[in-house]
């Protein structure tokens, strides 16, 4: 299957990280908003983007550390060679389309990743009306991190087509991508999804049936989670808890740096939803609701300058 036009749908963190990154290797890119006031919220963060690029690709003419994967491959690294990259930055970012209507974002696409919220009725919209504008060779891919796409197969009007592609934050420089299918999911379309993800300059991992969580969350949640026990019974501090991990295993960060990036309103949401916390006495309740004292007081990670720790913004 030859991708030309892919859409991506919704233009948050990584709805718009995953447009650029797409643009930046070469695909005709749409994103698809909601509206002309999502659109507005959009565009600054693909102009933080293009100057991010920018940046990375000067600093990795002289410096080994600022390397990011999803730019280049390391051995073509030159002077040169991030110059045009430059280039391709520019290119991406001038010919990005930002629209609100449905006709126009998926008349033409060969590949749409959906990136919208994490709302099982707003996806079940989304994919109703896609579905009544998308051409029939169309492939639909979901970077959904907690719902699975059993869930939505039927309402994208093409459940053979349809499963999950999945990437983490930073994708330029944190290039994991998790695909994972539905059991009707045809098999000729997980080959699509990896190659297209290669072709991006990801490195896609196969996730073999539907798991929450893929591979990535469900290794890392349960040891946060661990950690934020830990925290809440007052058996460590947060220092020592990251203290203790970093110097046992050699990581670079500990579990409440690890919060911190992720975002503690993320880390809060994923608390809620075990059973446990619904008992105010559950250890799982006072992770909750020491969280929430964070996020109520605005310290919600390094996105804020404050989490567990301060950054500069």
């Amino acid at each position: 299957m030859e991708i030309k036009n892919v859409v991506v749908a919704g233009g948050g963190v990584l709805g718009s990280q995953i447009a650029f990154q797409t643009a930046y290797s070469g695909y005709n890119v749409t994103i698809w908003l909601r509206s002309e006031g999502s659109i507005g919220r959009c565009q600054p963060k693909i102009d933080n983007l293009r100057e991010t690029y920018l940046a990375t690709l000067e600093a990795m003419k002289t410096d080994k550390s600022a390397y990011a994967y999803g730019l280049l491959p390391a051995e073509d690294v030159t002077p040169e060679a991030c110059e045009a990259a430059k280039a391709k930055v520019e290119s991406a970012y001038e010919n990005l389309r930002l629209v609100a209507s449905y006709e126009e974002a998926f008349k033409d696409a060969d590949l749409v990743i959906e990136s919208i919220a994490e709302n099982p009725e707003e996806k079940v919209a989304f994919y109703t009306e896609m579905a009544k504008h998308l051409p029939e060779h169309a492939v639909v891919l979901t970077n959904s991190s907690t719902l699975l796409p059993s869930m939505f197969a039927e309402h994208t009007g093409r459940p053979e087509k349809y499963l999950a592609l999945h990437f983490a934050n930073t994708i330029w420089a944190h290039p994991l991508t998790e695909v994972m299918p539905h059991a009707a999911t045809d098999p000729a379309n997980i080959d699509v999804a990896m190659g297209f993800a290669r072709s991006i300059r990801m490195i896609p991992i196969r996730v073999n049936k539907e798991q929450p969580g893929y591979l990535l969350n469900s290794l890392l949640v349960p040891f946060l989670s661990a950690a934020q026990a830990l925290w809440a019974a007052e058996i460590g501090s947060v220092e020592d808890i990251d203290t203790a991990w970093k110097l046992g295993t050699g990581a670079p960060l500990g579990p409440f740096q690890i919060l911190d990036v992720v975002g503690l309103t993320t880390a809060y949401n994923i608390t809620l939803m075990k059973p446990g916390a619904k008992d105010p006495n559950s250890i799982e309740s006072k992770i909750a609701a020491l969280l929430k004292e964070k996020i109520d007081a605005g310290e919600t990670g390094v996105a804020a300058g404050k989490g567990f720790y301060s950054y500069n913004k």
